[in-house]
Parts: C-alpha cells; structure tokens; sequence
C-alpha cells in the first residue's frame, strides 16, 4: 500500500475499533452510516487496504461484515436465474436491455436493501464494511442506497467506501460526486445523511 492508504488504514483502525464508535455514541438522532471517499485512481489499494483492516479488525476481536455491492448484485441476478442469460446473451441484447435489467433486479427497496441487510444479519455484528459503489455505476447509485437503507434501522455502523467526493451543506442537503465528476441529486432529507469519515472525529 502507499503511505496514503497506510495513514487512512491507520486512522479507520483506531476510529473504527474504538468502543465509542462502535456503540455510536454521540450520533444523536441520525442513523449510523458513514461515508469514507478516496481517490477513484486508487481503486486497487483501497480494495486491498479495507481487506487487510477487515482482518486487522477482526483479530482485534471485533465482529464485521465486509459486502461488495456489485457481488450482491450478481448474487441476487444468479438466484433469479436471470445472470446466466445475461451472459449468454450479452452480444444480442441492447445496452439498454441490460441496463434495465440490472436496474430492475438492483433496485434498493425491493432486492438490494432486502439482501444486504440479509447478509449482514443480526447475529451480534458490531461493524459492516462495504464496497463496491463504483463497479454498481450507472444502473445504480448510491446516493438511492443511502435513501433506502435508512428505514433498516441498522444496529451498528456501515461504513460505505465511495470513490469520489462527498459534502453536506448548512441546511441539511448533502451531494456524492462519483469519480469526482458524477454528481448525484441533491439528498434533501437530512434524516439520510450519512456521516462523512473524512471529518468524523470521536
């Protein structure tokens, strides 16, 4: 890893394994997601650096979940036995045949939020890492994740790795810029603002 995403793997360590954190302690009435951004050129050392923090964690005796969205989905697209025909088919089909497709068997509130919160359980689990948010672009954004994820009424924390930028405005509005440049519409409901790790402080 470079010595970026050694000091961020440091810092998220030491956040993330505290007990304050972990019994989200000072959260007040917001739900317990956070948001860490990086850089979307450094895509390969984040995957590796949130693997290696997973089992940093884990011998630390924490209980985590770690969950790449585009693995759920493909997951929820071979149960459906619609992937195989995806494939096969990839040649004949239109790409906005298959964006729909993906869309549809994607969608947060009916198969991705269902299954995500499935995986994660409720069997004691302290913490869930997720990825993934730029390989699930443009059939599905994750700014409609965080919409759907909060009537879960999650029990730990989720931490979501975005490869872009994230900010939170005065009034309570917040913005995901994916990759930097994509930007997301404006999230006006404050009650699903995630919190943004880059600024978080215990």
């Amino acid at each position: 890893m470079s010595a970026h995403t050694d000091k961020l793997s440091e810092r998220l360590f030491q956040l993330l394994s505290h007990s304050n954190f972990l019994a989200m302690k000072g959260l007040a009435n917001e739900v317990p997601i956070f948001i860490q951004t990086y850089d979307p050129a450094h895509e390969d050392a984040i995957r590796r650096m949130v693997d290696s923090l997973a089992v940093r964690l884990r011998n630390g005796g924490i209980t985590l979940k770690t969950l790449d969205l585009f693995s759920l989905v493909l997951e929820e697209l071979e149960e459906q036995h619609v992937l195989g025909d995806l494939i096969e088919g990839e040649k004949d089909f239109a790409r906005a045949e298959v964006l729909e497709t993906l869309q549809n068997y994607s969608d947060p509130k009916t198969h991705l939020i269902p299954r995500l919160i499935h995986t994660i359980g409720d069997g004691g689990t302290q913490l869930t890492l997720i990825t993934g948010s730029g390989r699930i672009y443009p059939f599905l954004r994750t700014h409609t994740i965080l919409e759907s994820l909060q009537p879960a009424l999650l029990r730990h924390p989720v931490v979501i790795f975005f490869p872009g930028e994230y900010a939170q405005d005065p009034n309570g509005g917040s913005h995901l810029r994916l990759f930097g440049s994509i930007p997301s519409p404006r999230i006006n409901n404050a009650y699903y603002r995630a919190t943004n790790l880059d600024y978080y402080r215990l």
